[in-house]
This record gives structure tokens, sequence and C-alpha cells, in this order.
């Protein structure tokens, strides 16, 4: 196990970004993809809508482009800024609309957290007993997949479809849409924060 820096030494971001966004610290698991496409796994310590704070086994440079996976967050994509001992600092890219999503995806982590919700340890990266399913495009079309796992905010299916990036698409009636591929099939994300009753009912 890594283990955890100070965080004041690293995760404080640049220019507005210091000013305009609260840091909360968290224990997200994820995977963080380089430049050159390799993937290894991370864990997210630190982040706002601006920035995040990750540990990792693996260090990138500063000023290369990361791409992060983050187990009920998501996609999130930007700038290394600094690295520190065991992990580096990234800007996070987005539009208005996405930092207040990830402002709502944290604020929302950090009172499940607080009031001691096991949802978030239940439904991380869960395998279903159910693995068969079927995924549906907006024009009506229906591909048979099965599961690999799934989070409150996305899932990873063995496809032998694969649509493009940022395909919209229904997994069990759940919104989302295409953000990776790789060799057995692709990675989801919902549109929407599932909750765990409804991942329960939605996956059965």
């Amino acid at each position: 196990m890594l283990q955890q820096p100070e965080i004041d030494e690293f995760t404080a971001p640049v220019g507005e970004e210091r000013r305009s966004f609260e840091r909360t610290p968290v224990a997200i698991f994820g995977r963080c993809m380089f430049e050159n496409k390799l993937e290894v796994p991370c864990q997210a310590i630190n982040m706002s809508p601006g920035d995040i704070a990750v540990i990792t086994a693996t260090l990138p440079k500063v000023g290369e482009k990361m791409v992060i996976y983050l187990d009920n967050i998501g996609r999130l994509s930007g700038d290394v800024v600094r690295v520190f001992e065991g992990g580096f600092a990234m800007l996070i890219e987005g539009t208005p609309r996405k930092r207040e999503k990830l402002a709502s995806q944290i604020a929302w982590l950090r009172e499940n957290v607080k009031f001691g919700n096991s949802d978030l340890r239940r439904h991380e990266r869960i395998v279903p007993r159910q693995k068969i399913s079927e995924i549906r495009m907006n024009d009506g079309r229906v591909y048979p997949i099965e599961i690999i796992d799934i989070s409150l905010s996305g899932a990873a299916i063995k496809s032998e479809v694969r649509p493009a990036l940022d395909t919209p698409i229904s997994l069990g009636g759940m919104q989302g849409r295409v953000v990776r591929h790789f060799a057995e099939g692709i990675a989801i994300e919902f549109t929407a924060m599932q909750t765990a009753q409804q991942l329960d009912q939605r996956i059965r």
C-alpha cells in the first residue's frame, strides 16, 4: 500500500483554480491512462471540480496529458501540474456543466462517507451474478453483451460491437455513453449517478 504524502504539499492548483474550488480528501480507486496508452491502477486522495491528486506506482511527467477513470466518478482528463513522491496532481479539463456535475458527485461522496453509507463499498466495480445483458442504441438496435464489472457510475462490458467514443448507449435502462475501448469490449459512463437500489434492480 502506498503511503499517502502530506496533502498540502502537492494539491494546490494554480491561478484561478486555487481560489475557485475547495479540495476534498477522498479515497477512490481507479485507473490512470498515460499518453502512450499505458494503463495502471491509481487512487485519488484529494480532489475538487478543478484538480485532483492521485497516488500510483508509475509516475507521469509534468505537462503530460492524462486520463483517469475513477470508481463512482467516471472519466477525468487534464494536464499534470506537479509530480511528488508516489503520485501526481492534475488540473481537470471540463466545461462549466461538467464541473458542476463533478461538484455534485464529490458532494454526494462526501455525504455518503460522512454518514457511513456502505453503498460505495458494496458497489465499487462489483461483478454481478447475472452477467448476460444487452445494450441498446438510440436508433433501436440491440446487441447482446456480458457485464465484466459495474459501479454506480459506469460499467465495463464484453461486446463484439464497439460503438464510437461518446456514442449514447443504454445498458439495462441506464443511459450513458461510450468512454473507452479495450481488448474485450467497451467502458460505459452513466449519464447520472445510480443509487444502489437502482443498480440492483437493473442488473438483476
